[in-house]
């Protein structure tokens, strides 16, 4: 019995849907500027921080709700779970093992990404033109939006001048806001697999480890990392 309840339980999940799903790089992107873009891990969660100039001019609806913000934080989770004002094992098991509805949560980040998230682990990356834009195309797919192309406002969110919005695609046990945010690093180009990314650790670690490699090459070229952003020539990965 218990055999069984197994397999319909992983043939449930293999069934479910895994959107958001990775956006390509387009290599003849004609936007040619690199861009820092940000990686936040709060112990169990993980998003990505842009320049709210950058996003905002693709999200009309982003620009009327957070202004002149400097950067914006963006991460997709579990609905329930996420919106929860207090977290129960009931909550946590059905986000888990239950296929739910997703939520996009969006912050305003009004001064510098370390000195805002000082109590979280934050990692940067370095992206070319064509590699922002395809993550900024998988940010995009993962709103859900209305008859009119709009994203679909919803409560607002859990620290900060933020906002819930309705997000796209299932959460479930593989397919988590890390797995997301691994989904996003791959549309940007980098050389990860979302398969096992499931944790904010797994997703972190892989970032240290691509940094410490960049950092390994700067060093025998002699030029400063992460020097490429500002530079239109090259990628700052693989």
């Amino acid at each position: 019995m218990k055999r069984t309840c197994l397999i319909v339980v992983a043939s449930l999940l293999v069934a479910c849907s895994s959107r958001p799903e990775v956006v390509k790089p387009v290599a003849d992107a004609l936007e040619a500027q690199h861009e820092w873009v940000y990686v936040v891990s709060h112990g169990w969660h993980t998003g990505f921080v842009l320049s709210a100039q950058l996003l905002q001019s693709h999200y009309p609806k982003l620009k009327d709700r957070f202004g002149d913000a400097a950067y914006i934080e963006i991460g997709w989770g579990d609905k329930g779970f996420y919106q929860a004002k207090e977290i129960t094992s009931g909550l946590t098991i059905q986000a888990i093992f239950w296929p739910t509805e997703s939520v996009m949560h969006v912050v305003a980040v009004s001064q510098p990404v370390e000195d805002y998230f000082k109590n979280s682990q934050v990692e940067k990356i370095c992206l070319g033109g064509a590699e922002y834009a395809s993550l900024r195309r998988f940010i995009k797919s993962s709103f859900h939006l209305d008859e009119n192309g709009e994203i679909i406002a919803m409560q607002k969110g859990i620290y900060g001048d933020s906002q819930f919005y309705q997000g796209e695609g299932e959460y479930y046990l593989m397919n988590t806001c890390n797995k997301w945010t691994a989904k996003g690093l791959q549309s940007a180009g980098m050389d990860i697999s979302p398969i096992f990314k499931l944790t904010a650790g797994s997703v972190m670690n892989y970032l240290q480890q691509h940094r410490q490699s960049l950092e390994d090459v700067s060093y025998r070229e002699e030029r400063p990392p992460g020097s490429a952003c500002g530079e239109q020539t090259g990628r700052s990965f693989h």
